[in-house]
């Protein structure tokens, strides 16, 4: 194994491969860090190009732009509190809230050193580990998933702010809305009103530039110009070396919550609809769970914004497990790198790791490379990310509205999700102005979907027997967790509860 390490490693060494690994970082960090453009678009486009490239390189590029786009997401959420993707969303609680106390080079540096150590580690637990683990991933059955997405549900509801009333309402409103289109069992439409538009449902891409960029960018229209702590401080000119996290804000931090957090990107990556967002929801009910200062979570906590970083680009290596190993995407992402291994003639499989190390073992060594890219990125263009918060606040909002109903377009070629977006952004905005947390209802959007096929593949194999959950040892595992956290986070408020202004 070692020997296929650097051989993996030493392939990256031609220049012509390592370009490829540059090139795709960059395009990965631009298609990230833009609300509307994931990364997902990025390698869907790029797709096409594979067919003429040598398979390493195509390979190579790829796992750049996983890695850069996983963690760019967060940059604009820092920034101007508006994640480029659905991963960044839990980061821009915390991220932007340093922002607005004048420590927005504090923040980015946390959020690029995180997802650096989180990718490593990821990436280092899918070169050594990717066997036996991929045949682990392959005792979880149908209700242990169950089991794991209602953790998910559970925990985000509980460790938003204020009302758990409203929190729960926000969270059952996503799951609504998850619910709209073709049933996942059954070859008919439901709550489509009998609109061919909304047959094919209401995508996960409108959904996010609704509940964040739009409701953002109307949230700063009805809220009077007023200069943060940076800006009337006149915000003095920054160094790369601010972008350093200081050894006291590491120490703050622990190993323990970096290597933690790790883990759980991992191992959610390796299940199929686990995801980024996920695993940095999960990192950080956990963070929070056990911090000594969980008061402080959603205000600017250090080890929350480095717990869901963390898990997000952890997540990654876990994700490449299953599709290698069996065929089996972790994410929307790893499916379209699924395609791009069909189109030069690689099956996944078990015999895929042995039988092609020439190949595979370059693409494991490319995702170790990315994510050390990935601090490195933010001593280059801190300075950069920075001025996206000194832009004249109607021209920035302006692009980036014009970007976000681009992004929605280019994704789905239909004007009507464009429409669904914007109303979406309105309705989300009514709610925050009620005191409803947006994060919530994000989530009821992205996991509704496997909540409800999990439960009901689940309860079909079971003849509509619900004990199944309770005689499966894994689901009932994850059921004992969730009344472990439910116990800690919510039947013990004094310690762990945020405020609700």
């Amino acid at each position: 194994m070692f020997f296929d390490l650097a051989q993996g490693f030493a392939a990256l060494l031609v220049p012509q491969t390592f370009l490829y690994l540059v090139g795709g970082f960059m395009l990965g960090l631009l298609f990230g860090a833009i609300p509307g453009l994931t990364a997902t678009l990025a390698i869907a486009l790029l797709l096409p190009f594979t067919f003429g490239m040598e398979v390493v390189n195509a390979l190579v590029m790829v796992m750049g732009i996983y890695m850069s786009g996983i963690y760019a997401g967060s940059i604009t959420g820092i920034t101007v509190n508006i994640p480029g993707a659905p991963s960044g969303a839990i980061t821009s609680l915390d991220g932007h809230a340093l922002m607005k106390q004048g420590h927005g080079a504090q923040a980015l540096g946390l959020d690029a050193f995180a997802s650096s150590i989180g990718g490593m580690i990821g990436a280092l637990v899918l070169m050594l580990l990717a066997q036996p683990i991929s045949e682990l991933a392959l005792l979880f059955r149908t209700p242990d998933k169950f089991s794991l997405v209602l953790l998910a549900v559970i925990t985000v509801t509980i460790v938003a702010r204020g009302s758990l009333w409203k929190a729960g309402m926000a969270m059952a409103l996503g799951l609504m809305i998850s619910t709209v289109g073709i049933d996942p069992m059954l070859p008919q439409g439901r709550f489509d009103f009998d609109s061919y538009h909304l047959v094919e449902g209401i995508g996960l891409l409108p959904a996010v530039i609704g509940l964040f960029a739009v409701c953002e960018l109307l949230v700063q229209a009805a809220t009077p110009a007023r200069l943060t702590q940076a800006e009337a401080a006149g915000m003095p000119k920054l160094k790369r070396r601010d972008f350093v996290p200081s050894r006291a804000t590491l120490r703050e931090i622990g190993p323990v919550t970096y290597v933690k957090s790790s883990v759980i990107g991992v191992l959610i990556g390796m299940l199929p609809g686990g995801g980024a967002s996920m695993a940095s929801f999960i990192a950080y009910a956990e963070a929070k769970r056990s911090s000594r200062h969980p008061e402080k979570f959603g205000q600017g906590s250090h080890e929350g914004l480095a717990a869901s970083e963390a898990a997000n680009n952890a997540m990654c290596g876990g994700a490449i497990i299953p599709l290698l190993t069996m065929g089996i995407p972790g994410d929307a992402v790893t499916a379209i790198i699924f395609g791009v291994l069909l189109i030069h003639g690689l099956v996944p499989g078990p015999a895929l790791l042995t039988e092609n190390v020439d190949v595979i073992a370059p693409m494991f060594a490319a995702l170790f490379v990315a994510s050390v890219f990935v601090f490195l990125s933010v001593l280059l263009f801190g300075p950069l990310y920075i001025r996206l918060s000194r832009i004249n606040r109607g021209v920035l909002y302006a692009f980036i509205a014009m970007i976000s109903m681009v992004g929605v377009f280019a994704s789905s070629f239909s004007a009507f999700q464009m429409w669904m977006a914007l109303a979406i952004g309105a309705f989300a905005f009514a709610l925050r102005r009620f005191g409803y947390p947006i994060v919530p209802m994000l989530m009821g959007v992205i996991l509704g979907p496997y909540l409800e096929e999990f439960l009901r593949r689940s309860l079909i194999v079971s003849k509509g027997d619900p004990m199944i959950f309770l005689t499966s040892p894994g689901s009932a595992a994850f059921l004992a967790l969730t009344l472990v956290f439910v116990w800690l986070l919510r039947l013990r408020p004094s310690r762990h509860e945020l405020p609700s202004g």
